[in-house]
């Protein structure tokens, strides 16, 4: 008996330990790139507590650097990182049902990583969660270089740009029948200031009457596809050497068939109107002819 009223204490320790337990989500959570998010994070207190008993840190869990502390009842801000400064917050009102969630505002690039949720009444614990930041990109163009003057078989090249988005994205070209394009493609993104990407992706093609190329882009975490297509017509298209000559030439011999034509047309009329001026004068001195030979009645 005395063995086990010595046990007794350790045995009900470890009970408590085990039962004491932070939760946060096992998947990523995705947040979006200035907005708000909260990181969810629970406890499961053995026995009713008091605030001023409890003790809820958040930080990075690579750097260690604080991003929300709460101890004696209240907020501790002191040590908080210069980043996070004014963008943190606790439900406070929900902390003794054991809810020990961040609401993050205003989310930026530099917030993607991991946080930890540490949490300490009589005992203590804590759990790791991932934040992966996402932000849309804009809707895509198409352009193409040169627009004009083209002759089938000539190199264009078709380039797509979007802005403002993370992570990195994907790029797909198609042709019209679906087709993926994957060879004389060339890809690139930059980051801003912000950490945000433009993409500009290049493809080259040789020209093809009444051709359509489309550019397709594929967000990894929103989930997300948009593209634009742009389609090379006859309208874009210059004629060959060849068959401009040919048309040119076709064009001045009908012109000089529709000219002689005219010339022949006009010499006609004017034999046509020659013959009838010869025939009335001749019908003229005839009359007059007969007129004087008539014997005068007396």
């Amino acid at each position: 008996m005395t063995m086990l009223t010595l046990l007794l204490p350790a045995l009900l320790a470890l009970r408590v330990h085990a039962i004491f337990k932070v939760d946060v989500p096992e998947l990523p959570v995705v947040a979006l790139y200035g907005m708000d998010t909260t990181l969810n994070c629970s406890f499961s207190p053995v026995t009713p507590f008091n605030l001023s008993d409890l003790t809820v840190f958040w930080q990075l869990t690579d750097t260690k650097r604080m991003v929300h502390s709460f101890r004696d009842g209240q907020d501790q801000l002191v040590e908080q990182g210069d980043n996070f400064s004014n963008r943190t917050s606790l439900f406070h009102t929900k902390l003794s049902s054991g809810n020990a969630s961040l609401l993050l505002r205003k989310v930026q690039i530099a917030d993607e990583g991991s946080f930890t949720c540490f949490v300490r009444v009589e005992d203590y614990n804590s759990a790791a969660l991932l934040v992966q930041v996402a932000a849309p990109y804009s809707r895509p163009e198409v352009t193409r270089e040169p627009d004009s003057n083209l002759r089938p078989g000539d190199e264009v090249s078709l380039s797509c740009v979007a802005y403002g988005g993370y992570p990195e994205v994907g790029v797909l070209w198609q042709d019209g029948r679906g087709r993926n394009l994957t060879e004389n493609v060339t890809t690139s993104m930059v980051a801003n200031e912000e950490g945000l990407f433009s993409v500009r992706s290049v493809l080259k093609v040789a020209v093809e009457p009444n051709s359509t190329y489309s550019c397709r882009l594929f967000h990894p975490l929103l989930g997300e596809d948009s593209y634009a297509s742009v389609t090379i017509t006859a309208q874009n298209m210059a004629f060959p050497p060849v068959a401009l000559w040919v048309t040119v030439g076709l064009a001045i011999c009908l012109l000089g068939l529709l000219i002689a034509l005219a010339v022949v047309c006009h010499r006609k009329i004017k034999e046509s109107e020659a013959a009838e001026a010869a025939g009335e004068g001749k019908e003229l001195e005839e009359d007059e002819s007969k007129t004087a030979m008539t014997p005068l009645k007396s």
